[in-house]
Order: C-alpha cells, then structure tokens, then sequence
C-alpha cells in the first residue's frame, strides 16, 4: 500500500500557478513589445521634428535672401526710372 494519491487541490494549485507564469510571461511580452514600439515612435517623431526644424530654417534663408533680391530689384528699378527721366527731359531740348 505505497500507492500515493494526489488531491484536486494540489493539482489545481499547480494548474494555476502554470497559467499564472504563462500569463506573466505574456504580459511581460506585451509590455516590452509595447514600449519597444513607442520607443521607435518616439524616435520617428524625433527625425520627423528635426526634419521640419531644418526645412523651416532653410526657408527663412530662402526667404531673407528673396527680401534682399527684391530690395535690389527696386532699386535699380529706381535707377532705372531716374535714367528714363533724365533721358526725357533732356531729348525734346535735343530734338527741337
């Protein structure tokens, strides 16, 4: 009479304890999939930040040397005029 028994409860404990490693084990691999995930994100929204921080750097160069072309524009185009005028008053007195 050596036989061994085995109750219910002892084994259902280690049924419960076997799912409740296992359900550790894939909540621990969700959560680190998870913040891998947003850590990526993170990083991609990083580049993506310092992508716009140059382009809006490299527009407001653009912009400042367009605003200096159009100052110098105006101002030749008020040379210009000054010349035109110049020649005006001075071709009917040539004419005549």
């Amino acid at each position: 009479m050596g036989e061994r028994f085995v109750t219910a409860a002892a084994d259902s404990a280690d049924v419960w304890a076997a799912a409740l490693g296992t359900g550790g084990v894939f909540v621990l691999l969700i959560v680190l999939v998870w913040q891998i995930a947003a850590t990526w994100r993170a990083r991609m929204l990083a580049a993506q930040e310092e992508r716009y921080k140059q382009l809006a750097e490299k527009y407001a160069r653009l912009l400042e040397d367009n605003v200096d072309l159009h100052r110098r524009s105006v101002e030749q185009l008020a040379e210009t005029r000054k010349s035109i005028e110049a020649l005006e008053e001075r071709l009917p007195r040539e004419l005549e």
